[in-house]
């Protein structure tokens, strides 16, 4: 199976991206759909397809109950997944070699499926961090949600680039 393909080959390594809240800003779904559109030629690198999937935010009284909640739902989506990373400010930061070569060895060892998954604004709740099989942290600094799955979606992007070893990444 080529690049330009579109049947899914069942050795790739589908990718899913569950985000809870709604991207509210145009500018931030244009950048999310840009790199969910590239990464459709990931298929060579044998990843694809990749998704995104949005949740609302939970309407609970207190963030333990929010946090709770919505750690339900997402466990719910990825009850087929192989490997969870789970987005979190304590989570291990990690350069763009080393988080393709993560992801590439992920594949390597029969990944199916893995998906990342971005909390509401209460953050994870802990059934959620303890199904990890990585807690991921896009940087010290805090960004907005939106910001922050645009990053995610680049980053992924990136990551197949790396591994196709495209001139897109010469950093």
């Amino acid at each position: 199976m080529g690049p330009g393909d579109k049947h899914r080959d069942d050795r790739d390594m589908r990718i899913s991206i569950i985000g809870v809240g709604r991207l509210k800003d145009d500018a931030e779904r244009v950048l999310v759909d840009r790199y969910l559109e590239r990464l459709k030629g990931a298929r060579g690198v044998g990843i694809g397809p990749v998704s995104e999937k949005e949740l609302p935010e939970a309407r609970q009284s207190t963030a333990v109950e929010r946090q709770s909640f919505e750690a339900q739902r997402l466990m719910k989506l990825t009850e087929g997944a192989d490997s969870l990373v789970v987005l979190d400010e304590q989570g291990k930061s990690l350069t763009s070699h080393a988080f393709a070569k993560w992801i590439g060895s992920e594949r390597d060892r029969g990944v199916k499926h893995m998906a990342f998954l971005l909390g509401g604004p209460d953050g994870h709740g802990a059934d959620v961090l303890a199904a990890a099989s990585l807690r991921l942290s896009l940087g010290s600094m805090t960004l907005p949600h939106g910001l922050a799955r645009a990053v995610l979606a680049e980053q992924i992007y990136r990551a197949t680039t790396i591994l196709a070893g495209h001139p897109y990444h010469r950093g």
